[in-house]
């Protein structure tokens, strides 16, 4: 008879148990079918995020250089003994065998209390899964330790390693190799290669370092980077592991940043179900940034900042060395600087301290992100707007002594009495120039009117940004239409003729204007980068070039008047009753050889909401040689003694030095580093 027959006939519990088996038969076929089918994707995308792991390779970054190719800002290789924890599985093994035999043996002992609980010790306790992490995290501090003993001996150095972070390291990133000794010098490194091999799981890993081969020098300029592990815009690859790459901060690094990161490479790293690495596949390689070419001088940066460090460390002034045939910016410096090495090695809280002294700020670049009163140098601007206005620059004016001091003029304004420190006596334009006599430029900028003044000033563009591409620049201050508009005097009027008031400029910004004289009324935009470089072998990428002598504006003053004003400050400098003469001519000898220097001396006051007298800004700026300008230098410094003693000779250093050079001498001031 069949089997089905005899089911029919059975028992009714048999034929229960017999639905039974089918049914789980059925589910059972039912699990694996969405097991194996529907959900197979989902299992297998979770068994490679189990098995690989995405590890970020830091780009190459390009290099900064000067307009002859100079390294300003490089790479070096960065050596750091590294621990390669997978390689120590079997030792850790080992010393987590012989401290769990030693937390039983503990354990054992401290259980007989009694002699009812003799029996124990033949018993072997239970251990709970807390104490098993803490002997494993204990054994692989034993192993480690003993790794970094061996190899504070063989280097002859102290090695310091953090428990800490090394099973942060454990739990985070195991894949990686865990850094033990960071940045060793070439003795280290040469002993490691010597003597380290033997030693379990350690190796050498090289990352490039950034390097500024000339310490602080342009500092301001070429800015600084910090470790990042974020992605950049257009890194659109997801990494498990996000190797740090350098960013730019701030300055040409910042504002170049696009150019200077290059594009990193990416590998992945195959790992077993304990997190361990088993093997590596590099998916593609890092591509090396770009260069970066300024239109900085090195040479003449180093002068620049010399002759400004010569007055002393604590000194807070700007240089900047302009050529007024295209607005190349040939030096940028400012005091005091700092080492951008610092935030590559790491900040101590000393460093932080001194980056943020209040009175010093050495981190804002005085020649770009600081406004300051102009003081006497802003008479070019109202000499010039009254020459346009019709003044005849023969008709003298008269400077009475003030009533305080005899020696000296003074001029009334209404109810105010503006002091002169110009003696007593008649000034045509020339003298009252190189004597920088208030009285009479107040005198003739009120007849010419504050609206010829400002319109000069704006045609120098004061009050605007000069377009520098770190971004890290102020635009000064101007008074605008509306504000003379209402509620404007002669005072106010006064004020502003002899750069005090409503008037504050960037040393940069006054570099351009002294250009502009210089060249015959072109106001250039000033340029600071000539080119990215890509470091492409084959070069299919060309540079990225930026026009050179980009003309922002015409002053469209005459000619005749433009030369009456270079003429006053060749004066300024070469009259012997100039303030600058003593500068430019120590016991009354020429210190330049060649250059017939053109300039201008200033002294601005500083006051406080009481209108208090808290600081003096003294200046110096100027051009060279009269005949032909190939070169302005702009000098300020705050709380100085005066333009001619403070400022002038540091202009005159940095002219006694590019002479030098012009004539294919070295100079001797050497670098600033440090």
């Amino acid at each position: 008879m069949p089997i089905y027959d005899q089911l029919k006939k059975a028992d009714p519990q048999l034929r229960l148990i017999g639905v039974l088996m089918f049914a789980g038969l059925a589910v059972l076929l039912v699990g694996l079918w969405w097991i194996q089918i529907v959900s197979a994707a989902e299992y297998r995308a979770k068994l490679e995020t189990q098995s690989f792991r995405t590890v970020r390779i830091p780009a190459v970054r390009g290099k900064i250089l000067d307009r002859n190719g100079l390294v300003l800002a490089d790479n070096q290789p960065n050596y750091n003994v590294c621990l390669y924890i997978e390689e120590l599985r079997s030792a850790f093994q080992e010393a987590y065998k012989t401290e769990l035999e030693l937390f039983r043996e503990q354990q054992r002992t401290n259980s007989i209390q009694d002699a009812e609980n003799q029996m124990r010790r033949k018993q072997t306790p239970k251990i709970s899964a807390k104490d098993k992490a803490a002997l494993r995290r204990r054994a692989r501090a034993v192993v480690v330790s003993n790794i970094v003993a061996q190899l504070s001996m063989r280097l002859q150095l102290p090695v310091t390693w953090d428990e800490a972070k090394l099973e942060r390291h454990y739990t985070q990133a195991l894949p990686l190799p865990f850094t033990l000794l960071p940045n060793l010098d070439r003795a280290c490194l040469a002993r490691f290669e010597e003597q380290s091999v033997t030693l379990p799981g350690l190796e050498l890993d090289v990352l490039p370092m950034r390097v500024y081969p000339h310490g602080a020098l342009a500092a301001h300029l070429l800015g600084h980077v910090r470790r990042d592990t974020s992605s950049a815009e257009g890194e659109d690859a997801f990494f498990d592991f996000p190797l740090p790459v350098y960013r730019g901060v701030v300055g040409i690094e910042a504002g170049f940043d696009q150019y200077l990161r290059g594009r990193p490479g990416a590998k992945s790293v195959m790992v077993n179900s304990l997190g361990y690495r088993q093997a590596e596949t590099v998916w593609s390689e890092a591509e090396a940034g770009d260069n970066v070419v300024l239109t900085i001088d090195l040479a003449i940066q180093q002068a620049a900042e010399h002759a400004l460090a010569r007055l002393g460390p604590d000194t807070r002034g700007a240089v900047v060395v302009l050529d007024p045939r295209d607005g190349d910016v040939l030096a940028l410096a400012s005091s005091p600087t700092y080492d951008p090495n610092l935030f590559v090695r790491g900040l101590t809280q000393a460093d932080w301290d001194q980056l943020n002294h209040e009175k010093l700020r050495p981190q804002i670049n005085r020649a770009t992100q600081a406004a300051y009163p102009p003081g006497s140098i802003f008479k070019m601007v109202t000499g010039l707007a009254c020459l346009e206005a019709g003044l005849d620059p023969t008709e003298k004016i008269y400077n009475p002594p003030s009533p305080s001091n005899p020696n000296r003029g003074h001029i009334r304004i209404g109810r105010r009495i503006i002091h002169d420190t110009a003696p007593p006596g008649e000034y045509d334009f020339r003298r009252a120039f190189l004597k920088s006599s208030n009285t009479y430029f107040i005198t003739n900028g009120v007849r010419a009117g504050i609206r010829n003044i400002i319109s000069i000033a704006r045609r120098f563009h004061f009050g605007e940004r000069t377009g520098l591409p770190t971004r890290q620049e102020v635009a000064g201050t101007i008074p605008t239409q509306k504000q003379i508009s209402t509620h404007w005097y002669d005072g106010d009027t006064a004020n502003v003729c002899i750069g005090q008031g409503p008037v504050a400029v960037t040393p940069l910004q006054m570099a351009v204007a002294t250009a502009a004289i210089a060249n015959g009324g072109k106001v250039f935009w000033p340029r600071i980068v000539d080119r990215v470089q890509p470091q492409d072998e084959l070069g299919y990428r060309p540079a990225l070039t930026f026009q050179r002598g980009r003309i922002r504006g015409e002053l469209g003053v005459q000619a005749r008047h433009l030369q009456l004003l270079k003429d006053a400050m060749l004066a300024d400098v070469e009259d012997p009753e100039s303030t600058a003469y003593a500068a430019f001519h120590p016991y009354n000898r020429p210190q330049l050889r060649t250059f017939r220097v053109c300039g201008k001396t200033g002294t601005a006051q500083v006051m406080n909401e009481r209108n208090q007298v808290i600081d003096h800004i003294t200046w110096f700026v100027s051009f060279a040689p009269y005949e032909q300008p190939r070169y302005v230098v702009v000098v300020m410094v705050e709380s100085g003694g005066s333009g001619g003693g403070t400022c002038a000779p540091v202009a005159r250093d940095i002219y006694s030095a590019i002479e030098q050079l012009e004539s294919g001498g070295v100079l001797a001031s050497g670098s600033t580093s440090g």
